[in-house]
This record gives C-alpha cells, sequence and structure tokens, in this order.
C-alpha cells in the first residue's frame, strides 16, 4: 500500500480534530502546516513526520519575509501539533529547533505589536459616524458590545439572540456559550451597561431579529444575512475609523483587538485591579493583559 503524502495526512487531522478547538485555531493549523509541507517539497525533505534540522532551516527561511517572532511561534506550536495528533512525536523539541527559535528571537525581538486601542473616547468618534440606517445600527451595536464585553472577535460573533436576558436592573445579559478559555462549553455571562443594552435592542427590534445570531452582515441592497464572520469586525472597526478622521497611526492599528486593549486601558485608570481586568476579558495569561496596558500612563502602581 503506497504511504500516504503529507497534505493527505494533514487532512486527516484535521479532520480528526475538528470541534475539538477553536475554528481559528484549526485553520491556524492547517495554513501554517501547509506553508511547511510546500517548504518541504521545494527541499525535497518528509513533512510529515520531520527532521528537526529541516523544521529549523524551515524557520530561519521564513525570516527573510519581514515575519514576526509571534508568527514563528504560532508555526512551531501548529507542526508540533500536528505531529503529536499524527502520533509522530513532537521534533520541534530537539536542540536543533531551540537553537533555531533563539537565534530568530535575537535577529528580530520578541516584542508584540499591539492593536491601537479603542479607547472610551475613541469609542465616541466612531459612534458618532454611524449612520442611523440599518447598518449604521448595526455597527453602534457592535461598537458598544465589544467594548463594554471586551470580547474576542469569535466570541462577539457567537452570541445568540435566544441567549439574551433582561436582568433585575433592566439591562441586558448574554450567555457566551462558549470562548477560547472556556472549551468545555461551561458558559459565561456577560452584563452589558445602559448604553449598550439600547444600542443592542435598537439593533435587534430595526433588523427583527428573535432568534440565531445577534452580530449579522448586511449585504450592499441591505439584505440582513444570518452571521458575520469574526474577520469583518476588524475591518469595520478600520472603515469607521477612517470615516471619524483619526491620525493614519490609528487608522494603520485599528484590528479586532483593539476594543481588547482600550477596553482594558480604561479599567485601569478607572481603578479596576488585574484580576478584575482578566475576568472582564476573559484572560488567563497576565502576560498578555500586562501588555495591553502599560502604555497606560499616569498610574502609580497595580492595586493588589
Amino acid at each position: 500500500m503506497p504511504k500516504r503524502s503529507a497534505s493527505q495526512q494533514l487532512n486527516d487531522i484535521i479532520e480528526m480534530i475538528q470541534d475539538a478547538y477553536a475554528p481559528n485555531t484549526v485553520r491556524a493549523y492547517r495554513a501554517d502546516m501547509e506553508e511547511f509541507i510546500l517548504y518541504c517539497k521545494g527541499v525535497r525533505k518528509s513533512a510529515l513526520p520531520a527532521n528537526p534540522v529541516t523544521i529549523a532551516e524551515f524557520l530561519m527561511s521564513t525570516t527573510k519575509a519581514g515575519i514576526r517572532s509571534a508568527t514563528i511561534r504560532r508555526k512551531v506550536a501548529s507542526i508540533s501539533a500536528i505531529h503529536r495528533f499524527g502520533e509522530y512525536g513532537d521534533p520541534t523539541k530537539h536542540s536543533q529547533v531551540k537553537l533555531a527559535i533563539r537565534k530568530i528571537h535575537r535577529q528580530l525581538g520578541t516584542r508584540h505589536k499591539q492593536a491601537y486601542p479603542i479607547t472610551e473616547s475613541v469609542l465616541k468618534q466612531l459612534i458618532a459616524v454611524c449612520d442611523d440606517d440599518l447598518r449604521g445600527l448595526r455597527n453602534k451595536a457592535l461598537l458598544m458590545l465589544a467594548y463594554d464585553s471586551m470580547r474576542r472577535r469569535s466570541e462577539l460573533v457567537s452570541l445568540r439572540a435566544e441567549d439574551l436576558e433582561i436582568n433585575d436592573s433592566g439591562l441586558i445579559s448574554i450567555l457566551l456559550r462558549k470562548s477560547k478559555t472556556d472549551q468545555e462549553a461551561t458558559g459565561q455571562w456577560i452584563h452589558l451597561g445602559l448604553a449598550a443594552t439600547k444600542a443592542l435592542e435598537i439593533w435587534l427590534k430595526t433588523a427583527q431579529i428573535h432568534d440565531g445570531y445577534i452580530l449579522r452582515g448586511i449585504s450592499p441592497t441591505d439584505e440582513i444575512q444570518d452571521e458575520l464572520s469574526d474577520g469583518q469586525i476588524g475591518r469595520i472597526f478600520k472603515s469607521l475609523a477612517k470615516k471619524a478622521g483619526l491620525c493614519s497611526e490609528a487608522i494603520l492599528g485599528v484590528s479586532g483587538h483593539s476594543m481588547r486593549v482600550g477596553g482594558a486601558q480604561d479599567l485601569l485608570i478607572k481603578g479596576a485591579s488585574l484580576p478584575q481586568i482578566m475576568v472582564k476579558g476573559g484572560w488567563i495569561k497576565t502576560d498578555t493583559v500586562m501588555r495591553y496596558i502599560e502604555r497606560v500612563k499616569n498610574i502609580a502602581f497595580l492595586r493588589e
């Protein structure tokens, strides 16, 4: 029986892990591994299983394309995961790969490129340029929901109308069924403030959404679609930033992470502790949050 190619094995592994990991994680595994397989074909080396020296040479070759250290770490994680799922062991633990990673980090640096923060003051500017038509109402609801909840793009687009409740204060609470840090889907309630509640109520009423996804795409002919892809969120934020006349640095830096960065910074300024910020945004690693809030000025210390 002929040996299965690396591409065929990858397809089998991806099919096996579907639904066990977040869609974005699975997509990253596939994309990174496909890139590695293509490289291996070019140098006539095995990709699955791969020799550690081949992996090291591949990683060194990617630095010529203006890649960042964070992307290198993601590629290593993808190659590692696919090998482990294929029961080949983990070749990325070899000393040759570790040395290559150290060389790359010394060459490129390890600092993350941070998204431009959409703080409360920036948020007001974006809301001000939202029209009162269907698209504008959707964008207002998206902006307020993203800022109030500080949730990830994939989590925002997963929120459903049937999981919405009005609490005792007359404000909206939404059940987040599953998140990046809650892969077992135990669920977590997101509680919105007055402005976000009003924006969401107006959008849902105007769009006549009673069940299904809260956030929806809108066609050029103003037809409401069944869902909104998480990739569209960053593009919406960037489009509104241009419309609001923000500086070129802001427009370039705005992304789907901007609300999480800005929200974390605002909470810190208002006196929230690091654990409170982490719970709000669903973080489990303190170093990630610290990168988000390190630029906040006039803060003497973090409250314990």
